[in-house]
């Protein structure tokens, strides 16, 4: 069994996707935004059915389920444009498949700030549809197995099969994580890389600061030392890369709280074009659930939300592939410690500069 530390450090990943939420969070409270331009947001934005009417709900404040995707393609399974692909340096639109590599189950009480707690992706879980697998292949099983059943009846218009096999996706990840952290989902967020990349888009690029030089041609990160602004395809770049840093995903993790800085100090001087471009990407590049209502949602927004990682125990070989490993009684502890007494947040000095 690996080292504890080393699976700490792996699942330390304060994953980009969450950017979203927190943008929007942002962008809702610098901005003042009307209630009318939240029920447009509310409309635009594409709906899932997969937690059901009479679903468990929490009981104390809300539980909102955020999903990020490693695929390529767009809401309707579609390719992405080849310029957006190249902008973007992430490989090619048949790379990254259906997985939920980025689970965050963000807790907003009644009163007081809110926590969103990191599900380590590879951790060994009982799957919603039978079996044990990584928490992250829940998404993409039950996606192929509906898929695959809607053929043999008969189905064989693509749109209609990337629809229903998300959606089985969404329902199979939901039950997983409820049914791990022992948490009820009142809501969720799903969105795919092309989001990301969106929001540095329309930020029109973030600012970073690096301790020293960087090359790495495996995530395109080619960057000199000190203070710089980055593009929406350098942003990318930059939080994605973890080969050559010193310490590999734990400077990757230090990176992505080093974007979400960035990205809270350029809001502070947030227009009304920057609102329009988190509006737009909401509407092309994020599914909620159809009890989402994003007007109740701002009206009560928590003044802040701090990250935490769920624990894991080490790590062992599984079927030839690389695993967490977990105590299950220990992470709903977790869950219940953060949900009742987060901790403080960590002192913010604007920008950090990182490796």
């Amino acid at each position: 069994m690996r080292s504890r530390g080393r699976y700490h450090r792996a699942a330390g990943l304060v994953v980009l996707r969450t950017v979203w939420i927190a943008v929007c969070l942002a962008v809702l409270v610098i901005s003042g935004i009307a209630w009318s331009t939240v029920s447009t947001i509310s409309t635009g934005v594409e709906r899932s059915y997969a937690i059901p009417d009479d679903a468990p709900r929490s009981g104390s404040g809300r539980n909102i389920l955020i999903m990020g995707l490693t695929t390529r393609l767009d809401l309707h399974g579609e390719p992405l444009p080849d310029d957006v692909l190249r902008r973007m340096q992430a490989g090619e639109s048949d790379r990254g498949g259906y997985n939920a590599n980025t689970l965050i189950l963000l807790h907003i009480p009644v009163s007081g700030p809110a926590v969103a707690m990191s599900v380590p992706r590879d951790n060994l879980v009982p799957l919603s549809s039978g079996g044990e697998g990584k928490i992250k292949e829940a998404y993409g099983r039950a996606k192929i197995a509906e898929e695959d059943r809607l053929r043999a009846s008969g189905v064989h218009e693509k749109r209609e099969l990337e629809r229903a096999g998300r959606e089985a996706g969404r329902r199979a990840q939901v039950q997983t994580v409820s049914a791990f952290l022992k948490q009820p989902i009142d809501h969720l967020v799903e969105i795919s890389l092309i989001g990301f990349f969106h929001i540095a888009e329309g930020l029109g690029g973030v600012d970073v600061c690096l301790r020293g030089a960087v090359k790495d041609p495996l995530s395109g990160a080619d960057f000199p030392a000190g203070p710089q602004h980055l593009d929406a395809a350098q942003a990318l770049s930059f939080v994605r890369q973890r080969h050559g840093l010193p310490n590999g995903d734990l400077d990757r993790t230090k990176r992505q709280q080093a974007f979400l800085a960035a990205v809270s100090k350029r809001l502070k001087g947030a227009d009304l074009t920057v609102v329009q471009a988190m509006i737009d990407m909401a509407k092309q590049d994020v599914v909620l659930d159809a009890r989402f209502d994003l007007s109740e949602f701002a009206r009560n927004l928590p003044s802040e939300v701090r990250f935490e990682t769920l624990p894991v125990e080490g790590g062992a070989k599984v079927g030839g592939q690389d695993v967490n490993v977990v105590d299950p009684d220990k992470v709903r502890a977790k869950v219940f410690e953060l949900a009742t007494a987060p901790p403080p947040p960590p002192p913010n000095d604007g920008v950090p500069c990182v490796d």
